[in-house]
């Protein structure tokens, strides 16, 4: 039998009722194909029986006979459709390793044969008793990497103790002392372990995602803080340029109306000489013509009224002093110092609210005291007790110098505490990373792990090294420790002066940072009992 050419289109087998490929098709009189039920129901529905094509008349309903030709080739065609179907191996898919030519897609891949079937081709193995033994799996791609490349056999086998798959003969040769167990079982194993990793996985993946949100909170904190810095600035700059105009117009109009003065009086001057020389030309003119007059009698009447000099001034000790300019400018600079301190204060105001808000609640650890200190129970006061404390042995205890840390350390992001120093002679105050020597006297530098300031009567210093001698404007009662894990920054704060004491940059933190105080010596540069307290953080508005 003629097979079903596979260059004609699926219209070549459709009828035209259903426009599916026929199924049971026979043919009306006028030579036309539709399916048996098709070409039924039509007429059933009409009166008058005619061709759904042509729209031939026919007198009485036309007897239908199978076309049995058409019927074949229809049935092949839609044998060639389901072929066709699966013709199309798609990304990803295994083709059959039997086919020529066009592959069609496996279904099935055998692992004795090591072989992928598709659907026609996989019949063997349904119906050979034999075949059937073979063990049958989803369609697998380059089963040649299941056998074992050193024996050419199947590799159903793991190897427990190299972890890797091995075959039989593996098993009698390189790895006959090591444990191994069938494939499947060590895949239920390993499956059993897939939520334990998943679950590491999906942590890893929030924990990034965490540090993701931390990244851009940090840069949209830092964004903020720039913003703010720049309205701060631009604050102050345009209050200080207006303020800058206005001295310079006060200063132009000071030295203009002053200048504008001595004009004035010299022009009133001038013009007061002016009158009296026009006086003086005036006589010198009535001089000139009574020399040449020859009337005794007019002479001598006149030259009388001549004789006695004008009202004049003396002009000897007249002069104009110009106006001293002396101290104009220094008094337009001294009100542009007053608005800059102000500004400045402000802005020295502004600095320490925003450090204060990274405010943290620290206590005294008692097992880092020195013997001779004293702490409060609640942990918030630190004074001097002069008799040393029988106290048990403690690493963590400092022996030679009067120190105390808190309980609470920070080794990331930002913190502020506040200590008061009121009628203290002397004190030490910052922070110290944890693992400095707490049992011999060493250097308070920031290569020993301490960043601190040291204060005694008349004097102020940050114990680098060098150390750094700061001004002293007046008496501290309490000192503001500002601390910038990340950014490696140490700031000290006079809180009650509202002034920025001393900022340590760029520093190198890679461990803990503990609060450090030190009440000093009862008696040191006088009077110094009174007591160190971590006081909370009083923001004014």
């Amino acid at each position: 039998m003629a097979s079903a050419n596979t260059s004609w289109s699926e219209e070549n087998f459709s009828c035209p009722i259903c426009l599916d490929v026929f199924s049971s098709p026979v043919t009306t009189p006028c030579g036309h194909n539709f399916c048996r039920t098709c070409i039924t129901k039509f007429w059933d529905e009409q009166v008058r029986y005619k061709c759904p094509v042509c729209n031939k008349i026919f007198n009485t309903r036309p007897e239908l006979q199978v076309n049995i030709l058409l019927s074949e080739l229809a049935s092949q065609f839609r044998t060639f459709l389901r072929v066709k179907e699966q013709l199309c191996v798609e990304t990803g898919e295994v083709p059959c390793d039997v086919c020529t030519g066009t592959k069609l897609k496996a279904v099935k891949s055998c692992l004795v044969c090591l072989i992928s079937y598709c659907q026609t081709h996989l019949e063997p193995h349904q119906r050979v008793a034999v075949l059937k033994k073979h063990r049958l799996v989803e369609p697998m791609d380059r089963l040649e990497n299941r056998m074992c490349k050193k024996h050419d056999r199947l590799l159903e086998l793991f190897c427990q103790t190299e972890q890797v798959c091995v075959c039989q003969s593996c098993t009698e040769t390189d790895h006959k002392s090591h444990p191994v167990v069938p494939l499947k079982q060590e895949y239920e194993v390993k499956t059993a372990q897939l939520g334990k990793i998943e679950a590491e996985v999906q942590q890893m993946i929030q924990e990034r995602k965490i540090k993701i949100k931390e990244i851009k909170d940090k840069v949209e904190n830092s964004k903020k803080d720039a913003d703010r810095e720049i309205a701060d600035g631009v604050q102050v700059l345009t209050a200080l340029m207006r303020h800058i105009e206005k001295c310079q117009d006060e200063l132009y109009q000071t030295v203009r109306e002053k200048n504008k003065s001595t004009e004035k009086q010299a022009e009133g001057l001038i013009k007061e000489i002016e009158n009296e020389i026009k006086d003086l030309t005036k006589r010198s003119s009535g001089v000139k013509q009574l020399s040449h007059t020859e009337d005794h009698l007019h002479f001598l009447q006149t030259f009388r009224s001549l004789k006695d000099p004008p009202p004049t001034r003396d002009w000897t000790t007249v002069e104009v002093r110009p106006p001293s300019y002396v101290g104009t400018l220094k008094r337009s600079l001294d009100q542009l110092e007053e608005t800059l301190n102000t500004e400045m204060k402000k802005l020295r105001d502004a600095e320490l609210k925003r450090v204060q808000k990274y405010e943290v609640d620290v206590t005294l650890d008692p097992d880092t005291a020195h013997p001779k200190l004293t702490l409060s129970e609640d942990g918030k006061q630190v004074h001097d007790g002069d008799v040393v404390k029988a106290l048990p042995d403690n690493p963590k205890r400092f022996t030679d110098h009067k120190y105390v840390l808190t309980r609470q350390s920070f080794s990331s992001r930002r913190f502020y505490f506040e200590v008061q120093v009121k009628d203290k002679t002397a004190w030490y105050v910052g922070v110290a990373r944890e693992s400095i020597d707490r049992k011999c006297q060493t250097m308070w530098t920031p290569e020993t792990g301490y960043w601190i300031i040291f204060y005694y009567k008349d004097g102020l210093v940050f114990t680098g090294n060098p150390s750094v001698r700061l001004p002293l404007r007046a008496e501290i009662q309490k000192v503001g420790v500002f601390v910038d894990y990340d950014e490696g920054l140490v700031s000290f704060y006079d809180v009650e002066a509202r002034v920025h004491i001393y900022s340590a940059t760029g520093c190198t933190f890679s461990e803990p940072l503990y609060p450090f105080l030190c009440p000093c010596n009862n008696d040191y540069k006088g009077n110094n009992s009174a007591p160190m307290i971590i006081s909370p953080v009083n923001q004014t508005d």
